[in-house]
């Protein structure tokens, strides 16, 4: 890993671009740890989000619409049927993927992905499907939630899909670059919102029965969530969000609560332009860490498996700017230290397998295995 300023790198990259790794996959030695870097396949298109299959096969959305079956020796399915028509714009297109979590009784998987509206406007829905015997058609898709209002904008959509603890569904909504609404609870947009799996909405949510607020509403003031994960030592809710000119955020989601955005950030508008820091409003949520200069935050899992030991209950997050995985280690709902891998590409997702390795696709179009070195 590279060095981050304030924390001591534990790995070094050996190797400069994928295409060698892809023939030549080496360890990254350091002298606490070695990682093997092996290149699956660098034939996905676009891939957003990654979810493992009880059978070891991973189930990847590519962003133009197309969701794929893709085993561990590289082999891609062809695209499977009853995937919702999606609005390839922009950062907008077919994003996240999960399965439900009774899948092996109800074969359900969720969607996210970017939606036609009127007049040219468009925003971020969630669909689930039943997946077929032989894996080759979602049937019976049905959008179970539509965000409200849709924009004419390609920017923001969001899009993480977690499921809690006890069923319910989080999804992870960007403001679509409009900045305001961010603040009102009669948008969707700027918001984590809390479903039922069918997308009906929860009686105890905390702004159910709340004029001029949406139910769903679970948590405000978010800029663009595209990172997200349940802590499973404590069931909670965290996510990481992309700040504007600096200031991406780790928070830890609490119902009802705001975290800020657009009225301070730890960043600045691209323009340069100031915006108040987070203490000047101690009646916000600041975030438990921000990033500046950004990492872009995107794909996150808390690591449970034994091929890392040292590893157990750290924040991985897949990096866009930082250029490959992010691992964050807590000291209880703080942030104690970070790390960095540079693998030269931008990280896009990033899974745990069953066997404890790591899984992480890219922008590039590959997916990549990271497991211990010789």
């Amino acid at each position: 890993m590279t060095k981050t300023a304030g924390f001591p790198a534990i790995l070094w990259l050996v190797g400069l671009m994928l295409g060698w790794l892809a023939v030549h996959p080496v360890p990254l030695a350091a002298a606490e740890l070695s990682i093997q870097v092996d290149v699956l396949t660098e034939k996905l298109d676009a891939p957003w989000a990654l979810a493992f299959m009880p059978d070891g096969r991973l189930l990847v959305t590519e962003k133009p619409g197309r969701l794929r079956l893709v085993g561990l020796d590289g082999a891609i399915s062809a695209p499977i049927g009853g995937v919702p028509e999606v609005v390839y714009l922009g950062q907008g297109g077919l994003q996240d993927v999960t399965l439900a979590p009774d899948f092996a009784a109800s074969r359900l998987v969720y969607l996210s992905f970017a939606e036609a509206g009127v007049g040219g406007t468009n925003g971020t829905a969630v669909a689930r499907g039943r997946l077929n015997a032989d894996m080759t058609s979602l049937e019976s898709t049905k959008v179970i939630f539509r965000q409200m209002p849709k924009v004419d904008s390609d920017k923001h959509f969001g899009s993480r899909l977690v499921f809690a603890p006890d069923g319910k569904l989080f999804v992870m909504l960007g403001e679509r670059f409009m900045f305001q609404p961010a603040q009102d609870l009669g948008s969707d947009l700027g918001k984590v919102v809390r479903l039922n799996p069918d997308g009906s909405i929860p009686e105890e949510n905390p702004f159910a029965g709340t004029a001029g607020a949406l139910p769903e509403v679970w948590s405000y003031g978010h800029r663009n969530i595209e990172a997200a994960a349940i802590n499973p030592a404590t069931g909670d809710l965290w996510i990481a969000e992309f700040g504007p000119r600096g200031g991406d955020e780790l928070n830890r989601i609490e119902p009802g609560r705001n975290y800020g955005w657009p009225l301070v950030s730890w960043g600045n508008h691209y323009t340069g332009e100031p915006i108040a820091k987070p203490p000047t409003r101690p009646d916000l949520t600041d975030a438990v860490h921000q990033w500046t200069p950004v990492i872009s935050p995107s794909g996150m899992i808390f690591y449970q498996g034994s091929l890392f030991p040292g590893w157990r209950g750290s924040i991985l997050l897949g990096g866009l700017s930082a250029r490959g995985l992010v691992r964050v280690t807590l000291d209880g709902n703080s942030f104690a230290s970070e790390d960095r891998l540079n693998l030269k590409t931008r990280g896009r997702d990033v899974a745990e397998g069953p066997d404890g390795a790591i899984y992480l696709v890219t922008d590039a179009g590959a997916l990549l295995r990271l497991s211990p070195g010789n």
